[in-house]
């Protein structure tokens, strides 16, 4: 078992993992709506932003959530959590939203029964400087990954949109003296090549970008100065602590396959070694597994999961609107800041 008092002296903890495509040289990296890939000129030469931080908090937070069964992963059950029903059947949970429980699902709907709940637990906040322990002990009691991932209560009825916390735990990946490997293809129409194209039908050329580089790495920061201004128990600190790096070891042994042409893993994954403080080596997921287990029961009696139900008309942008924000998949927001 792995001793976080090791920790006690440092500040953060910061990590950069060496990553190599899994086969071959290339890879594609995210694209943003209106300027393509993240290019970007240093002295040393052309870099790449592979995967913003934005995206990198969302994958860390979905590492810890079982899609087959609707629920975190076995050794993260207890934790504190936000679940959203419709219809009797599973619709959302706060482990899944990019803005945590700020989630429309959750405060949006007719039903207020959360929305009560939190404004309840957070009362005395409406005025005057903003009283952090009490945020963190109401979000460590509805949903304790608000504390890692952050979040940002931006309603009127909630200390009038004030209540924020920045992201304790946050990751990007950059690409080092990147260049262009272009290819193409031609989507083939074998009934009629010579189709309506603007239809879908026909045979259809297309040029596709993707890049090498001398190096990638995953840049990791964990705020541990942040966690302990939060001015919880020690237990829950430890939660924290055990449940962040959980994260990293559990994103960094398997989860980075970002895209279908993106599938990433570490040049040595048994030596992950921080570069502050130096010398402090990511557990094995086994330890953390176990770890954050016996961190979970410590602070059990501090959380709750919350069902709250969500019945409202599922009603659709206008067009217009869609066609102004474009295609934002590969970056949802997940900030705090």
């Amino acid at each position: 078992m792995f001793d976080l008092n090791s920790l006690n002296n440092s500040n953060r903890i910061l990590f950069s993992v060496e990553l190599k495509p899994i086969q071959g040289d290339r890879f594609q990296p995210t694209g943003f709506p209106s300027l393509g890939a993240a290019t970007y000129q240093t002295r040393d030469g052309q870099n790449l932003l592979v995967e913003s931080s934005q995206s990198m908090a969302n994958r860390l937070e979905t590492v810890g959530w079982d899609s087959a069964t609707n629920e975190p992963v076995a050794c993260l059950k207890g934790l504190s959590h936000v679940t959203v029903e419709r219809k009797g059947k599973f619709l959302t949970d706060s482990m899944l939203e990019s803005h945590r429980i700020n989630s429309p699902y959750l405060l949006e709907g007719n039903d207020k029964t959360f929305m009560v709940q939190l404004k309840t637990a957070l009362g005395g906040l409406e005025e005057g400087p903003i009283d952090r322990k009490l945020l963190a002990e109401v979000l460590l009691k509805f949903d304790v990954g608000s504390l890692i991932h952050g979040v940002f209560l931006a309603k009127k009825e909630l200390a009038g949109g004030r209540l924020r916390i920045a992201r304790s735990l946050s990751a990007f990946i950059e690409a080092y003296g990147v260049r262009v490997a272009a290819s193409g293809g031609v989507k083939n129409d074998h009934v009629n090549p010579s189709g309506d194209t603007k239809s879908g039908f026909g045979n259809v050329p297309f040029s596709r970008d993707e890049f090498v580089a001398d190096k990638i790495v995953c840049h990791i920061n964990l705020d541990l100065a942040q966690i302990r201004g939060f001015g919880l128990d020690k237990a829950a600190e430890s939660l924290l602590i055990t449940l962040a790096l959980y994260r990293i070891r559990k994103l960094l042994d398997g989860d980075l396959r970002l895209r279908t042409a993106c599938d990433l893993e570490p040049v040595d994954r048994e030596k992950i070694v921080a570069t502050r403080p130096a010398g402090f080596a990511l557990p094995t997921l086994i330890e953390l597994e176990a770890a954050v287990e016996s961190a979970i029961k410590n602070c059990s009696k501090s959380m709750v999961h919350t069902t709250v139900k969500f019945e409202d008309d599922l009603k659709k942008a206008k067009d217009k609107d869609n066609k102004d924000k474009g295609d934002e998949s590969e970056e949802s927001e997940g900030d705090g800041e």
